[in-house]
């Protein structure tokens, strides 16, 4: 059964009636619950959180990576988001575009996410960097471990928030295993397939020893890869990567004394390190937001959209699997605390 509701130009009170409406219909007999209005954020927009102190027409650009890194769009209860990788790019191009910005701080608080999403993010700052010439310092928030260090690889310099949480150089791939469950409901998998492993990482039954080795195989390159960048970007040796690249997380303290991050500060020391690159004393401090009336200061970030769709897909069968969307996807991710869409 499906119910549709459209939610447009809402304020706080609209979003909830829509979820108590939402989570009120939940205990019923809806099998089948889509929610669907149209996702209608304003275009990217400029806005000036601060003025420069006195005449001047040039600007320094924040740009926020922000969440979990997907290479598709994110999705909540609440609704679809922007996609990560796209708005990233969509932002940096604003920014290489226009000549009056001299220097970018790049504003990252994020857990990482996919392997490929960040990749791709790390390759877009270096040829901003490359083909523009503007400096980007980026500098690290409550949380950028793994993809979202990943992606700071990128910058000229990284700054870290006393209390940031980085590091986590590693792989994850999460897989999860029902044969217990499968057997007490009496479910079975019996696949038709062209190949010994075509079915490798099925939930309904253990991985044999030479599936486990071809994942790993797999996690390894991609760890292999993560150590390489950090390597050659943060000019550390390799064999020194590998020995702190177990996983962990580190503070800002600890990560300045490894190499990993440039200096401890403020976002505001972030500023001033990224003007000095670019030659500047005095600019102005623009965003790129959809939300433009809700970005007025350096440490505000874009709220709800204005119309927000929401989908709730709730198949009986769906229940018993992760619905994150990151299902049997490589990770640049520390997991402890995400909240996966």
């Amino acid at each position: 059964m499906t119910a549709a509701l459209r939610i447009g130009q809402p304020d706080r009170r609209t979003y909830a009636v829509a979820t108590m409406t939402v989570l009120a219909l939940l205990p019923g007999c809806f099998n089948h619950l889509v929610v669907s209005p149209f996702d209608s954020r304003g275009p990217l927009e400029e806005v000036v959180i601060r003025r420069a102190t006195g005449w001047t027409a040039k600007k320094v650009a924040i740009l926020d990576v922000s969440g979990l890194l997907l290479n598709s769009r994110k999705s909540s209860f609440l609704g679809d988001g922007e996609h990560p990788v796209s708005e990233f790019r969509e932002k940096l191009q604003r920014a290489a575009e226009d000549p009056l910005v001299r220097a970018v701080v790049l504003r990252i608080n994020s857990p990482g996410g996919g392997v490929t999403a960040s990749d791709i993010m790390y390759r877009d700052l270096v040829a901003f960097r490359e083909k523009t010439g503007k400096p980007v310092v980026a500098c690290l928030m409550d949380v950028a471990a793994s993809g979202g260090y990943y992606v700071a690889l990128g910058s000229d310099a990284i700054f870290a928030h006393p209390t940031s949480v980085t590091g986590s150089i590693g792989v994850i791939m999460n897989l999860y295993n029902f044969e217990g469950l499968c057997s007490k409901l009496g479910i079975s998998s019996d696949p038709i397939k062209s190949g010994p492993n075509k079915d490798l990482g099925n939930p309904a039954r253990r991985l044999s020893e030479e599936e486990r080795q071809i994942l790993q195989h797999l996690v390894d390159e991609y760890h292999d890869r993560f150590v390489k960048l950090v390597a050659l970007n943060r000019h550390i040796p390799e064999a020194a990567v590998r020995r702190i690249a177990d996983g962990r997380v580190y503070s800002a303290r600890e990560a300045k004394e490894l190499g990993l991050v440039d200096q401890i500060g403020y976002l505001d020391d972030a500023l001033a390190a990224v003007m000095a690159l670019a030659g500047l004393s005095d600019a102005h401090i623009v965003t790129y937001s959809h939300n433009p009336e809700e970005t007025n200061t350096i440490y505000a970030r874009a709220g709800v959209p204005r119309e927000i769709q929401v989908q709730v897909h709730v198949p009986v069968l769906e229940a018993l699997a992760p619905a994150s969307g990151l299902d049997a996807a490589f990770l640049y991710l520390w997991m402890p605390g995400v909240a996966l869409p």
